[in-house]
């Protein structure tokens, strides 16, 4: 996009550095850390996560009052609530699914990456897959269904 400030990108490669870095330093990059917390063998991973939530809240609340539009892009800022439904129930089951047999979540496999961790590749690899396949299946049904109304 030619409207976002000229600062957008690297204030976001710097932000990706720090979640790296916060990962990394917690420990949540490991697979085994975050196995452990699905076990119930080490509830590190809610307080790293709450604090994370704490600090994000705080952030989006203070910022509009402090600002009408986001510095770096000049949106407006506005909360944008997706419809819980069937779709967010199945995606999460998945994702949970997921994240239990590999250990690791999307964000976290990077970081994980970053650490020396190889064999994380085969856990990116497979997401990439799942998101093509999501998306291809979404596509092929989203044009099965526009053909049959538009066929009435």
């Amino acid at each position: 996009m030619s409207d976002r400030h000229p600062l957008f990108k690297p204030l976001v490669f710097v932000g990706g550095i720090v979640f790296g870095l916060g990962l990394g330093f917690s420990h949540m990059a490991r697979p085994e850390v975050v196995l452990n917390f699905l076990q119930f063998d080490d509830l590190g991973l809610p307080f790293v996560m709450f604090g994370a939530a704490i600090v994000s809240g705080i952030a989006f609340a203070v910022m509009p009052r402090l600002l009408d539009r986001a510095p770096l892009t000049g949106d407006p800022y506005e909360r944008r609530l997706k419809p819980f439904d069937r779709n967010v129930l199945i995606g999460g089951a998945v994702f949970g699914v997921g994240w239990g047999i590999s250990g690791i979540c999307p964000g976290a496999a990077y970081a994980s990456l970053g650490t020396g961790n190889i064999t994380i590749l085969w856990a990116l690899a497979g997401m990439f897959l799942g998101a093509y396949a999501q998306g291809y299946w979404r596509s092929r049904r989203q044009r099965r269904d526009t053909a049959a109304t538009g066929a009435d």
